[in-house]
């Protein structure tokens, strides 16, 4: 993770998620240029709202990053239980049950080595070898996913935010696949890149993060190769469509 300063707002919003089920999330950011909605500008009809336990085929495949791009052989390496998920500094570094409060999760990472953490084998020991990172779980209920997700993206806000020189998070971007199969995702930017506290205008991102709901189900994706827009659209679309 990349060293962030700690940022802690809407407090208020999340406790009221917490008794409710709900939040009101910031206005979005129109996208540069076409939008990457749905990367075909109208919804899939194939892909239903899911429901019951998440397995293995819910979650991204390493081939999907062969195809953006990413040169090196890709090892995917799996796990389930809790942990630290994909918030930065920013965000607290909380793990997924310090934030949701529920059951553990599945965690898959994308490496290009098999030098990973001994205590968390989907992290690569050198940042530079970690592709993504995915991370996801049922929570019973759509509404409760719909819960889940709004307080993950949540946790994603204060990093829209940062002082001239420090990496950022870019506006928030909905790719949807179907009724009840959402997510949103921000870009990353690089610190040279912030000249003015935000993401630049008509710069492309380096990776990013996404937050997934497909019916019951919920996840986080944390994006660490250097793909753009389009590449992000495709991939994002990709995790949704599995979930």
């Amino acid at each position: 993770m990349r060293t962030r300063t700690i940022a802690v707002i809407m407090t208020t919003a999340v406790g009221l998620g917490l008794l409710t089920g709900g939040f009101v999330l910031p206005g979005r950011s129109a996208p540069a240029g076409p939008s990457p909605t749905t990367g075909t500008g109208t919804p899939s009809s194939a892909s239903k709202p899911a429901h019951g336990p998440v397995t293995d085929g819910n979650l991204l495949a390493a081939d999907v990053f062969r195809k953006a791009g990413v040169s090196k052989p890709v090892h995917v390496r799996d796990r389930v239980g809790d942990g630290r998920y994909a918030n930065a500094a920013c965000a607290g570094e909380k793990t997924l049950g310090q934030t949701l409060g529920g059951p553990g999760a599945h965690f898959r990472g994308f490496v290009t080595t098999e030098d990973t953490d001994t205590d968390d084998p989907t992290l690569a020991v050198r940042s530079e070898d970690q592709v993504a990172r995915e991370v996801a779980g049922d929570a019973g209920t759509p509404a409760l996913a719909r819960n889940f997700a709004q307080r993950l993206l949540l946790e994603e806000v204060p990093c829209q935010t940062e002082p001239a020189g420090r990496w950022v998070y870019g506006p928030t971007r909905t790719v949807d696949v179907a009724p009840g199969v959402t997510a949103n995702w921000m870009g990353s930017y690089d610190g040279d890149l912030n000249t003015t506290g935000t993401a630049p205008r008509g710069k492309e991102p380096c990776g990013g993060i996404a937050v997934l709901r497909s019916g019951s189900h919920y996840g986080i994706l944390e994006v660490d190769a250097c793909l753009d827009t389009a590449a992000m659209t495709r991939i994002v679309r990709a995790a949704l469509t599995r979930l």
